[in-house]
């Protein structure tokens, strides 16, 4: 018995009042795409969230709804905000560009149209926004595996989610540039991940831990760059040495190789800020949860000795951002 395959070609709206034109981008795109065709601006509306296209090809003046107030209410709402709208216009001047990029579009594409520009222009937006699910997938993923050794001792894992957006607070602060902040962002919750291998005796142990059961936990650096391993992947990479030294302290006391200073990876300087700060103000099997002054003291405390001072006078400069984390991320939400 055969089964039938489902049709996996990305799915355009287009949309325009004349129905010529309509024909004209069915001739150019049928082939490609599956093709969803609307005359007004309501219509599209209707469309666009009942079948949720890929891309939207949308005419500027039409009678009813314009096109810039149908874009206007496609992103105003959540269903449809995401979905990129290319207008497809007769209206050639920069003004009218302006006011197209200005309501959420994202190309703009003048009539009478050419055949090629408007294939190039759709594979090259679509193709962003694959990118863009790949990304948010990715970090999905990461996140749930990072939670995946949190729930060894945190009931929600929302641990690595606050923490990782603490170093991505941290970063920029630092002055590092918005993408190596977002791939700390990415790399940072897995920082734990070596916890798997820690037996629950251990990690869930309600007191101090003796000298041989802190042997055994420090062994979780280790196991977490082990688990990771060696990839040519520059997000991986980071994860590794992530894992492996953010336990490492500013003055060579810290594990697993009792680095100091600069020679510890910026990244897991930053993280051992994050993690420490999230960890005291949590609640844990074997603590209660601590006021963020005197978290904060901590770290004034351990300036130069288990965290790099500058970057911990920075973490204190944006303890607005860091709050409004930590109680947009709460461990009474929803992970």
């Amino acid at each position: 018995m055969m089964i039938p395959q489902q049709d996996q070609r990305p799915r355009i709206l287009v949309v325009d009042d004349e129905p010529t034109n309509l024909q004209i981008l069915r001739q150019v795109l049928q082939a490609e795409y599956r093709l969803l065709f609307a005359r007004d601006g309501e219509k599209a509306l209707q469309l666009a969230t009942a079948e949720t296209p890929d891309l939207i090809l949308l005419d500027v003046m039409m009678p009813g709804l314009t096109g810039l107030e149908t874009c206007q209410r496609l992103k105003a709402d959540p269903a449809t905000q995401g979905i990129p709208v290319i207008f497809v216009t007769a209206l050639t001047d920069v003004s009218d560009e302006s006011a197209g990029f200005a309501v959420g579009g994202v190309d703009y594409i003048t009539k009478p149209i050419s055949p090629p520009v408007v294939c190039a222009r759709v594979r090259t937006h679509l193709s962003l926004v694959r990118v863009d699910e790949l990304q948010k997938t990715r970090l999905q993923i990461i996140q749930c595996l990072g939670r995946a050794a949190e729930y060894r001792d945190n009931e929600t894992g929302l641990h690595v989610i606050r923490m990782s957006h603490y170093c991505r607070i941290i970063a920029l602060a630092a002055g590092f540039s918005p993408a190596w902040a977002e791939e700390l962002f990415h790399a940072a919750p897995m920082h734990d991940i070596g916890k798997i291998g820690t037996p629950d005796s251990i990690l869930l142990k309600p007191g101090r831990l003796d000298d041989g059961e802190m042997t055994v936990m420090k062994q979780h650096a280790l196991m977490g760059a082990e688990i990771i391993g060696d990839h040519d992947s520059p997000l991986l990479r980071m994860a590794r040495t992530i894992a492996l030294n953010h336990h490492e302290k500013y003055d060579g006391s810290g594990y697993p190789h009792g680095i100091a200073g600069e020679a510890i990876p910026v990244e897991a300087r930053i993280v051992a800020i994050a993690d420490v700060f999230d960890a005291l103000t949590s609640v844990r099997p074997y603590k209660a949860e601590w006021p963020v002054e005197e978290a904060v003291a901590l770290l004034e405390k351990e300036k130069g000795r288990h965290f790099d001072p500058a970057l911990v006078d920075l973490f204190i400069s944006q303890l607005p951002a860091v709050l409004e984390v930590k109680e947009r991320f709460a461990e009474t939400a929803a992970p």
